[in-house]
């Protein structure tokens, strides 16, 4: 327990200030998650250490290259590319790799790199010092709330195939949870916040109810994986959390819920 305490710890003092300081600082940090992330969901099929991996690796710095010039076009040439890179490595190497393989490894590029790279493009927003927060807020705000809900109510179980621990009525006490918790955010930055942003509050408790359902779509489906393959943890980088997609299993999904949530729910106050 202590040293989960600790690693906690550790987490938080990293990424408060690379949240908070946003930048170049972010940028690698989210780069550095990404390629980990990358390794360990690779090494769950044994490709890791081969040409595929290799092509992942690559591809996962050049599409955070391509998101520097805030044009979707380059981001999408690069996961065509990627894609393509791929297959010709199927194909010149057949039959060392299968379809399924080829599969994987792009899964892994959108399921990883593309998903976390949020985090950066969250906030780069106008506004995005306070808005990035969110995606944090909606995800371990209902890990939170759903474990203590649970543990005092939980009778029903939601996934026990899954998550055995996992009960309905946690599931419920964290959406709730992390509604409230967005909420009570919106009001409290919304006077700090510039006018581009309608309506922060609402906008605010939307964005982290949506977070909040689709966080436990993360978690569950990071579970998914793992039992598939019949691995515990993807990794122990982060000593009594497991690896980085333990621990960020939700902020995956949440990440680009919270983004396209805020913009279009602003878009939608704009009509």
């Amino acid at each position: 327990m202590l040293t989960r305490i600790m690693s906690g710890i550790s987490l938080v003092l990293i990424f408060v200030p690379s949240l908070y300081l946003g930048g170049w600082l972010l940028y690698a940090l989210c780069m550095f998650i990404s390629l980990v992330g990358m390794f360990e969901l690779l090494r769950v099929n044994k490709l890791e250490k081969t040409l595929l991996g290799i092509v992942c690796y690559i591809a996962a710095v050049l599409y955070y290259l391509s998101i520097l010039f805030d044009n979707s076009q380059y981001s999408i040439f690069i996961l065509v590319l990627t894609f393509i890179s791929l297959m010709s490595v199927y194909v010149f190497a057949f039959p060392k790799y299968k379809a399924e393989d080829i599969m994987w490894a792009f899964f892994g590029i959108m399921y990883v790199v593309v998903m976390i790279s949020y985090i950066y493009e969250t906030r780069m927003f106008s506004d995005g010092i306070y808005i990035v927060w969110l995606i944090f807020v909606s995800s371990w705000g209902n890990d939170t709330f759903a474990y203590f809900t649970g543990v005092m109510l939980g009778k029903h179980k939601m996934a026990p195939e899954l998550s055995p621990k996992k009960s309905i009525e946690g599931a419920i006490g964290g959406i709730i949870g992390a509604t409230v918790l967005g909420l009570l955010y919106g009001y409290i930055v919304s006077p700090r916040m510039s006018e581009v942003f309608l309506h922060p509050v609402i906008t605010f408790g939307i964005a982290s109810f949506i977070g909040a359902i689709i966080s436990i779509v993360g978690d569950l489906a990071a579970s998914a994986i793992k039992r598939n393959h019949n691995v515990k943890d993807y990794g122990n980088i982060i000593p009594g959390h497991g690896g980085i997609l333990d621990r960020f299993d939700s902020v995956i999904f949440t990440a680009p819920v919270v983004y396209w949530a805020v913009l279009l729910l602003n878009n939608f106050y704009m009509i």
